[in-house]
């Protein structure tokens, strides 16, 4: 929910917020209309213990945030959605997260163009997904790690990052680039261009920028038969290798394909989604970032 800032509601001017600004507030409901499964039967989360707002960043983005309701300082954990943006699988990853002792927030990268959750055409949602550069989204995370680090809620010496799909890559990318991270887990995502990709010199990917690793990445990876994207793990591992990033690892879970995290999609896969989400736990844990118990 929205915190108030009048007993009557807030305005427009509490925020700041331009009209477009005031529609990002409003996007987050239901689950991606494009991939969701006629027969899903998702993971929901409740708010029984739980504060859950939706905040602005200092770049105007909103974002979601989920934490447990007790006083103190808490682990965070960065959420980076797939292409589909904030939509209810994402905030529930975020309410999982405070169930267990983190606060957790998502930011809504494609609000400035539109909100990719409610589309069914994907050529219009990868239309909104491009206008967010490289350059624009890690300057949304670099306000993501300020607004967190400005919070009373928040430990700021434990910060962790995990990302879904289109938000994997940007793991690897933060982990590279922002040194207040301690862990990441990238849930599938690009590791380097597709083979066939025209050069853009204004893209960043995790494979050149290996050797800037301030936080140990933990990759979790479909079978590559199973997986249209085609993702290089071979080549990122020997990268890591020779960059002498032992604390980084990739898995490949055989018998899932793309997505199998999402418990809304048809490519769910419950027994490597269950394993996948206690790697991260123990990854994150071992790296200092363990959740904190109690209030």
């Amino acid at each position: 929910m929205l915190n108030l800032t009048r007993p009557e509601g807030s305005a427009p001017e509490d925020f700041h917020l331009s009209r477009r600004g005031l529609a990002g507030l409003a996007m987050f409901a239901g689950y991606a209309a494009y991939a969701v499964a006629a027969d899903a039967d998702p993971i929901h989360t409740d708010e029984v213990g739980l504060t859950t707002e939706t905040v602005m960043l200092p770049t105007g983005i909103p974002a979601y945030v989920a934490r447990p309701d007790g006083h103190g300082r808490y682990p965070a954990v960065v959420v980076v959605s797939e292409v589909f943006g904030v939509h209810e699988y994402i905030r529930d990853v975020c309410r999982r997260f405070a169930k267990l002792g983190y606060a957790a927030i998502a930011p809504a990268f494609f609000v400035r163009v539109g909100d990719p959750a409610p589309l069914t055409d994907f050529a219009a949602i990868m239309k909104i997904v491009a206008a967010a550069s490289d350059k624009q989204v890690m300057g949304d995370i670099a306000a993501t790690l300020d607004f967190l680090k400005s919070q009373a809620y928040v430990e700021p010496r434990k910060l962790a990052i995990t990302g879904f799909c289109w938000g994997g890559k940007y793991v690897w990318l933060s982990c590279e680039t922002f040194p207040d991270f301690k862990a990441g887990t990238a849930w599938y995502g690009r590791l380097a261009p597709a083979a066939n990709a025209a050069p853009d010199p204004n893209a960043l990917w995790p494979i050149d920028k290996v050797a800037d690793l301030h936080a140990p990445v933990l990759g979790l990876y479909a079978n590559p038969a199973k997986d249209p994207t085609s993702i290089p793990v071979p080549a990122m591992r020997e990268a890591l290798s020779k960059a002498g990033k032992s604390g980084s690892e990739i898995i490949i879970y055989e018998d899932a394909g793309h997505g199998f995290h999402a418990d809304y999609r048809p490519s769910y896969n419950a027994a490597d989604a269950a394993d996948g989400w206690s790697r991260l736990l123990a990854h994150f844990a071992l790296n200092d970032v363990p959740p904190r118990r109690g209030r």
